[in-house]
Formats: C-alpha cells, sequence, structure tokens
C-alpha cells in the first residue's frame, strides 16, 4: 500500500490500529498486532500503575515496532501513568475521556505521539486546538464508551475530515476490510478497531466472554448511561439493572455506584456473564470464530486489498 498521513506518522505498515480496550488489551495482543504491521495498543484505563509498566516492558521485549498506550484521562492514576509512559519511552499514547490539552504538550516534548478520540465535530476541533498529532473520529456503532450525540461512523468521519487539518482514524462498527476500505473513502487515513480483537486468541478478555460474543444477534446491543457517561453494552442482568435504575430516575450518584462495583472487571476480564458489564460493538453479530491476532491482521488488509481490485 501507497504510504499516508498516519502510517508516516506511526512508521507502521498497514493504517489498522487495535483499540486499547479495558480488560481486553495487554501486551500479547499489543505486540501481535504491531507485529502483523499494524499499531497494538495496550488499555491503561483498567491497569495499576505498576501493571501498566509491566506490560509496556513486555510489549516492549516482544515486538520492535511501534506501539501505543490508551489512557483515558479522567483515570484516577492518570499522573503516574504518564509518568511510566514518559519513563519507558512509550513512541504513542492515545487519549480519552477529557480534557486533551492536559497533558499533551508534555508528551509530546518527551518526543511522544499524541492521538485523542472523539465523537463530535465540536470535540475534533478541540482537539485539533490542544495540539494533538491526529484524532480518532468514533461513531456510534462502537463499543464500550462513546458520544451522546449518536453520530453514525457514516456520518461523522466525512464531517471530521472535512473540519480538521490533521490526521482522522476513523472507529466504530469497523472490522472487515470492506468497512476500512469505506472509511477511507469517507476521508480517514487508517481504522482503528476493538471489538474484533476482543475476539483474539491473545485478547485478555475471560473465554465465557469470547465465547458468548460468538452467540451475539443483531438488537443485543444498547447504549446506555447517556446520563452519566455513554456506554455500549450487551443486554444481560445487569443492563437490566442499568435500564430499570435509569427509568426510576436514578441520580448520577446512584448511577456510579451501581457501576462501580467491579462490573467491567467481571464481566469481560472474569467472565460473569449475568452481573458483569459487557462491553462491545454492533459489529459482534457478524462475529463467528476466534482467531490469532497476526490472522486477523492479515485477513482485514487482504479482503481491503481484493475489495479495492473489485471497485475498478
Amino acid at each position: 500500500m501507497r504510504k499516508n498521513k498516519i502510517t508516516d506518522l506511526f512508521t507502521i505498515d498497514k493504517p489498522i490500529i487495535q483499540a486499547g480496550m479495558a480488560w481486553c488489551s495487554g501486551w500479547r495482543l499489543a505486540s501481535e498486532v504491531s507485529n502483523a504491521g499494524g499499531l497494538g495498543i495496550i488499555g491503561g484505563a483498567s491497569m495499576q500503575p505498576d501493571v501498566l509498566k509491566k506490560h509496556i516492558q513486555k510489549c516492549k521485549k516482544a515486538t520492535n515496532k511501534p506501539f501505543a498506550v490508551n489512557l483515558p484521562l479522567l483515570y484516577k492514576h492518570v499522573e503516574l501513568h504518564i509518568d511510566t509512559i514518559i519513563e519507558e519511552k512509550v513512541p504513542i499514547v492515545f487519549t480519552s475521556a477529557g480534557n486533551p490539552k492536559v497533558f499533551t504538550t508534555r508528551l509530546q516534548e518527551a518526543g511522544i505521539k499524541v492521538v485523542h478520540v472523539v465523537s463530535s465535530v465540536k470535540f475534533a476541533l478541540k482537539a485539533e486546538q490542544a495540539g494533538v498529532d491526529a484524532i480518532v473520529a468514533e461513531g456510534f456503532e462502537a463499543g464500550g464508551h462513546n458520544g451522546r450525540e449518536e453520530t453514525t461512523t457514516l456520518c461523522l468521519i466525512p464531517e471530521v475530515s472535512q473540519a480538521v487539518s490533521i490526521p482522522v482514524i476513523a472507529a466504530g462498527g469497523i472490522a472487515s476490510g470492506k468497512s476500512m476500505l469505506a472509511c477511507l473513502v469517507l476521508g480517514a487515513d487508517a481504522v482503528q478497531i476493538g471489538s474484533r480483537f476482543i475476539m483474539s486468541e491473545e485478547s485478555s478478555a475471560h473465554q465465557n466472554f469470547k465465547d458468548y460474543l460468538l452467540k451475539v444477534k443483531e438488537g443485543d446491543t444498547k447504549l446506555s448511561l447517556k446520563k452519566l457517561t455513554p456506554v455500549r453494552l450487551l443486554k444481560n442482568a445487569f443492563y437490566k439493572q442499568v435500564t430499570n435504575a435509569e427509568a426510576q430516575g436514578a441520580s448520577d450518584e446512584e448511577l456510579r455506584v451501581l457501576l462501580g462495583q467491579g462490573r467491567a472487571k467481571q464481566g469481560m476480564f472474569e467472565g460473569e456473564l449475568e452481573e458483569g458489564e459487557l462491553e462491545v460493538g454492533q459489529v459482534a453479530m457478524s462475529f463467528h470464530k476466534i482467531q490469532p491476532a497476526q490472522e486477523i491482521v492479515q485477513e482485514i488488509w487482504t479482503e481491503y486489498l481484493q475489495a479495492i481490485e473489485k471497485i475498478r
């Protein structure tokens, strides 16, 4: 493939980026994606500072290719994580859920590229003004935390691409080479894929969760908790608790108490499928197998090249 803004910025071979998903994206997954020519990301949101440091060090031993760390800026250990990232010379950081102005300059002064995740044109412009090197524009279809505007990827990418001059990475509902090509045609320079990499052999998601995703059907996920922090959830007993609480007018604090019981870890990492929080994108309805991460990257890449040939 001809080089583009993102492959040049990150010095990677393929414009395929694995999302840094809490509880699912450790060093094994990140290093395998990077070794396959994409960009692997360690999900720092679910890690204590000492755990993140170990994952970074193991990732550096497992690959000589660039990799990144994903860091929600509202995370309680963010300052310690920033120190670790700089100390360990992580080449790229993806930030989200907060003001990108806070740490961007400090990270860049340490030689680190900074990418910020947004869900609207408004916040894309703010991220550009904050000086980030690139942005991830994430549509409503995505798993995990999402935008209140419910703007789909198909609508979001062309608008963001026209509004900013920095590189744009498309995310939300992308799991194939065909959807990758569509996003690049719409103006993105690369794609970020999360949910499909949950289904990799190397992801740290519990096997129960992976097996459960093989049974997901259309309509089995729903964007919830828009009053607090929007998140796309699989429908289970915990989802029903959230829905009932919202219907009864629960306060922000009551919702935080409901969420603050280690539900995400319980569901995705420990495999409790009813009482745990299960985050995944709408695209999970198309999952049919669990594969090695490098095979997933290559399959997406091959399908992308075949899709180009088909429309020529």
